[in-house]
């Protein structure tokens, strides 16, 4: 899934109960809707110049098994731009599922760490297509739609599964995904550097508020960072995706 050269800013279409929502520190209890139809969110910010989409299943990650491919594949078949989607992605069948729906890239999580070897065995064969979720709660991989903590550090997992054959991984410190307080960069740099060192990509989410906060992870100079997911700044108008691809070009 090629979108261009440089740091690509991703809108992020999370939907739950068919609505395009967000939640605030992956708690569901804090849930805001934005949009009755997810593809009306995928259209405007298509229209905003969106190259490319990141889209999560909140349902799927909480059951375990995809909810809402029937919403995925609508938007796949009208973007007209690469389409990512996660969310309950923990067996074969639900990966060839979702690659069936029309996107470009599935993101596995919890299997990632459940079961290593499937994850190799999926990136053996899809290729590119496959990419790792890595959210991290108080320095540990967080699991299970953010509902389990785990004894993995973000680095370590990173660097045990490019050697698996992962090329793209999305990282995000849960502590401060849908605040706009401001991107969780501790540790960071470690994330960066075991990707740039396994020849990997990351693409950052989390706590993205201004158009000052795409800048400054610009400017952190990180040379796996490939793209930032952008979400809630989005759909509280603080900037628009043009706008925010233009901070992140610099």
């Amino acid at each position: 899934m090629r979108v261009g050269s440089g740091v690509i800013l991703y809108p992020a279409i999370d939907i739950r109960d068919g609505h395009a929502v967000r939640l605030e520190q992956g708690d569901y209890r804090r849930e805001t809707a934005y949009d009755d139809d997810p593809l009306d969110a995928a259209r405007r910010w298509v229209e905003q110049g969106a190259r490319a989409l990141h889209v999560v299943d909140l349902d799927g990650a909480r059951s375990g098994q995809p909810r809402n491919l029937h919403h995925v594949r609508r938007i796949a078949a009208e973007a007209a731009v690469p389409v990512q989607v996660g969310g309950g992605l923990r067996d074969a069948d639900a990966v060839e599922a979702a690659l069936g729906s029309g996107v470009d890239r599935v993101v596995l999580g919890t299997a990632a760490l459940s079961e290593p070897q499937l994850v190799a065995a999926l990136a053996a064969e899809h290729g590119e297509r496959i990419v790792v979720a890595v959210d991290a709660r108080s320095g540990h991989v967080s699991v299970e739609g953010w509902g389990r903590e785990t004894a993995a550090t973000p680095a370590q997992t990173v660097a045990d599964l490019a050697v698996r054959g992962v090329s793209t991984f999305v990282y995000t410190p849960v502590e401060v995904d849908g605040t706009l307080a401001g991107p969780g960069v501790a540790g960071l740099d470690e994330v960066s550097e075991a990707a740039t060192s396994a020849g990997a990509s990351l693409i950052y989410s989390g706590g993205v508020g201004s158009l000052k906060d795409l800048g400054s992870l610009r400017e952190l100079g990180l040379s796996a960072l490939v793209g930032v997911i952008v979400g809630r700044a989005l759909y509280e108008d603080r900037f628009t995706v043009a706008e925010g691809q233009a901070a992140l070009d610099g």
